[in-house]
């Protein structure tokens, strides 16, 4: 089975405000846009995904993120993070209905295409599955296999409101690339402990980062 990817990403200048003790408001745009170039390629080099669609109004990112191969979507709602990655997954099912569709965090710098693999094969057993973020609080991936909805809860607790909502967790070992979002200083250290990609590499290379 191979799987449509829906991307969502906020506006470069309104992203990653939890990283303003770790980068200033001239850096952070570029940071987001660093961890959606390198989630997207390695996305895209990943066996299970057919493509991947970004739900962003931002055209900066919409030109770049074009040019690595992804879809570009607008996010016509313009009403938050579950609204876009609804409104993202009801375009592919409108021309694909039988696409297995999952929701992918746009700030997984580090993610390494076999480790999504796995995650993605797992949940083809599964009508709706989704892989709980390296803090166990939130969620990196929601995946809906083909005739279901994705009916996507993130933000605040969203790993126990996907739970709620009926999906099924999924129990990896060493898919910690696909776990890692990043919203703080920490998160990121801890991403380029993993190994992150080049376009983040590059901007994390302008940061002061200790213990980098």
């Amino acid at each position: 089975m191979q799987w449509t990817l829906v991307v969502p990403l906020k506006p470069l200048a309104q992203a990653k405000s939890r990283l303003a003790d770790t980068a200033d408001d001239g850096l952070r745009p570029g940071l987001a846009l660093a961890f959606a170039q390198d989630t997207v390629a390695a996305a895209l080099a990943c066996p299970a995904v057919r493509d991947v669609a970004v739900v962003t109004n931002d055209a900066r990112a919409g030109r770049e993120l074009a040019v690595l191969g992804a879809a570009i979507i607008p996010d016509e709602p313009g009403s938050g993070l579950n609204a876009a990655l609804a409104h993202g997954a009801g375009i592919i099912r409108s021309t694909r209905p039988g696409s297995p569709v999952a929701a992918l965090n746009a700030d997984l710098p580090a993610l390494r295409p076999p480790e999504l693999t796995r995650v993605l094969d797992a949940a083809t057993e599964f009508p709706r599955a989704f892989l709980p973020d390296a803090a166990a609080i939130g969620t990196t991936l929601l995946a809906a296999t083909p005739g279901r909805e994705l009916l996507p809860a993130f933000g605040t607790d969203s790993r126990a409101r996907h739970r709620a909502s009926g999906a099924v967790e999924l129990s990896l070992a060493d898919v910690d690339s696909v776990r890692q979002d990043v919203d703080t200083g920490d998160d990121l250290r801890n991403a380029l402990a993993l190994g992150v990609g080049p376009h983040t590499a590059a901007a994390a290379a302008r940061l002061l980062i200790p213990g980098q």
